[in-house]
């Protein structure tokens, strides 16, 4: 099978399409022909060999990819043979998603919603269940001002609607009008282009002076320790990522000198994490919420993927498509 194989850490070009032999299902598991797979923006600082943790490098050489949609096509040992002919979306463990086959665990399988398709429900996977975790752990109530940065990419542009619906003023931060305009057709009631250096005295000016009651912080650095200033007393500050390459740094007695509770990205465990996800694609389903698929690259481009993500050029979710006719329908 066709695969990217990532032989050592660096630029994007260090993932080379290979031909790999094909994973076969194990006990408990079952082989999904991949029709789409994810990207997030973590797979790209631990390609460049700057993991946000030691745990998340892989040993070399190594297929990256962790979110994958397709069909099954064989189950293993243990494994329910009814499931052969499903659609499906599943994570992988870390590894071996950027790839035409994946075993993966059954107990692990989300059956992808009729009204859905591959490429949406992959894009919900992982960002979904970030989002809706989030979203829980600060509890936005109505009335109160949410900033989210990054609003026009995967996770940001799904924590803009989940603020939207619960009744808050969405604020939304991102790099270029493009990822504006996005936001603000998703919900957002003020939108602040945060490359701009005065662009905290701009989301004050826009709320009239004051502050905002939550601030989703998926950059860290210097934005997201500006995002947290903008926080008021009785506020909550989520941080969760760091597209900057390095996170905010807000203790939680810092955070507790100015009266804001410090909400940190949550660590569901794995039952957890398949229940957001469901939760997530089920939303959509129902109209409530909307995966933004921005671009889609061949597997075989997927340093292409990679440098498109780095150079901020990308909307909403990247996704990889296999082309394998196989697992096909629903794909697009």
């Amino acid at each position: 099978m066709r695969a990217i194989v990532m032989r050592a850490f660096g630029a994007p070009d260090v993932l080379q399409a290979e031909e790999v032999v094909a994973p076969v299902a194990g006990p408990g598991q079952v082989l999904v022909a991949v029709a789409v797979a994810g990207i997030t923006f973590v797979e790209t600082q631990v390609r460049a060999g700057r993991a946000p943790h030691p745990s998340m490098a892989p040993a070399l050489p190594a297929i990256p990819g962790n979110g994958v949609g397709g069909v099954v096509v064989a189950t293993g040992e243990g494994a329910d043979p009814a499931l052969v002919g499903r659609r499906v979306v599943t994570s992988t463990g870390g590894t071996g998603g950027y790839a035409e086959r994946v075993a993966a665990g059954a107990a692990g399988l989300i059956e992808v919603p009729a009204a859905l398709s591959l490429a949406q429900a992959v894009a919900l996977l992982a960002d979904g269940r970030t989002a809706l975790a989030l979203l829980r752990g600060a509890a936005p109530r109505p009335g109160e001002a949410v900033l989210v940065e990054a609003a026009g990419g995967g996770v940001g542009s799904l924590l803009v609607q989940l603020a939207r619906d619960a009744g808050a003023r969405v604020v939304a931060t991102a790099g270029g009008r493009r990822k504006l305009d996005l936001a603000r057709e998703l919900g957002a009631a003020v939108a602040v282009d945060y490359t701009a250096p005065d662009w905290p005295e701009r989301v004050r000016a826009a709320l009239g002076g004051g502050g905002v009651d939550v601030a989703f912080d998926g950059v860290g650095g210097e934005i997201g320790r500006a995002a947290a200033g903008l926080v008021r007393a009785g506020g909550r500050f989520c941080p969760f990522g760091m597209a900057s390459g390095r996170f905010a740094g807000v203790s939680e007695a810092e955070a507790a000198g100015r009266g804001v509770t410090l909400v940190p990205g949550a660590r569901p465990s794995p039952a957890q994490s398949v229940a957001l996800s469901r939760a997530a694609l089920e939303a959509a389903a129902a109209g409530r919420l909307r995966p933004t698929i921005g671009q889609t690259f061949p597997l075989e481009q997927a340093a292409a993927a990679h440098a498109a993500i780095e150079s901020r050029a990308t909307l909403g979710k990247t996704l990889l498509l296999t082309g394998d006719p196989g697992a096909a329908p629903g794909a697009g």
